[in-house]
């Protein structure tokens, strides 16, 4: 049995309503102290959140809301509160926690004294409520063992996530693997266990949502890129210079070719069909649950709206980059 005698518990969200309601119900077995951080809230979840005596957070509107900001706001109260804590979950406040999950990770953490951290398999509510739900769920389908990165929903070590001072409060997405990037520089690794960890739920039923996602997806891969320009190796070089290739490089190479004539053009346009076909093989290959033909179409097209995230970011610091990168320290 693991020892939950010092773990905490932070979640945070913002009008989650029942969602909230749901994922507090998931951690009350655990008899473990938890701190709510809600980030503008007006749908009652802050009165949900008392309604059980659980400690809230209200985080307020004297710079933007990001959840870095609120698990680092809700780490830090917990352990005001809680010095004697040896481990945190971080949870979103729309999802749930499988039963068997705090446990397993608590023994696997106490276990393994160089793991930092332990993830398992978010798995989406409703994939059936629409095709992006359905990507998100494969999305969330990561290899299981060492990694380099988690998502949202993890547990950690508190020695650890002290060792390199939290989250990023300024990134606006992709802090987590920021976070790691950090922790593996210190020696730790991050592990992706083959267990059922929480239920979520995206609630993603329009294009338009899909694609303000993946914009958020490119303005954070252009941000940490900033942020460690200077670093060896980098972080999110490849990401970028992917995104880069296959939504404006590879583009006006064919705009070039079509512009003067030029019959090489059409090989360029099998680019992406070949592209596709590749991705598509690939998540068969990686994830039989998968809808691998829908899965691969939006891995290629969502390139676009990551290049708009990069230029979004690229833009606000070509405007100030001294004070942008400020932001990201």
């Amino acid at each position: 049995m693991a020892d939950l005698s010092t773990l905490g518990i932070v979640i945070i969200g913002r009008n989650e309503g029942e969602r909230l309601v749901s994922c507090l119900n998931s951690v009350e077995h655990a008899g473990a102290p938890v701190v709510y951080v809600d980030s503008g809230s007006t749908d009652g979840s802050i009165e949900i959140a008392k309604s059980r005596d659980i400690e809230v957070v209200e985080l307020i509107m004297d710079r933007p809301f990001t959840a870095a900001r609120a698990r680092n706001a809700g780490y830090k109260r917990l352990l005001e509160l809680h010095p004697g804590m040896n481990l945190v979950q971080f949870i979103d406040g729309d999802c749930i926690v499988a039963e068997q999950w705090l446990e397993f990770a608590g023994n696997y953490l106490n276990a393994n004294p160089r793991t930092a951290i332990v993830c398992g398999r978010r798995k989406e509510l409703y994939p059936e409520h629409s095709l992006y739900n359905r990507l998100c769920d494969a999305e969330w389908n990561s290899p299981i063992g060492e990694s380099d990165a988690c998502g949202g929903d993890f547990m950690v070590k508190t020695k650890a996530f002290a060792e390199v001072d939290g989250f990023n409060d300024g990134l606006i997405a992709g802090e987590e693997p920021e976070l790691c990037f950090h922790l593996r520089q210190n020696s730790w690794t991050i592990y992706r266990a083959d267990e059922p960890m929480t239920f979520h739920d995206a609630a993603m039923t329009t294009f338009g949502q899909w694609f303000r996602r993946m914009t958020r997806s490119g303005y954070a891969y252009a941000a940490r890129s900033a942020l460690h320009r200077n670093v060896p190796g980098g972080l999110c070089r490849r990401e970028n210079l992917r995104i880069m290739f296959w939504a404006a490089a590879l583009p006006l190479a064919i705009l070039a070719g079509i512009l003067t004539l030029s019959t090489w053009f059409a090989l360029l346009l099998l680019a992406y069909p070949l592209q596709y076909l590749r991705l598509r093989n690939w998540v068969k290959h990686n994830d039989a649950e998968a809808p691998a033909a829908q899965y691969a179409f939006f891995l290629v097209v969502g390139k676009w709206p990551e290049l708009v995230g990069q230029i979004m970011f690229l833009s606000r610091w070509l405007r100030d980059a001294e004070q942008t990168l400020i932001e990201y320290k």
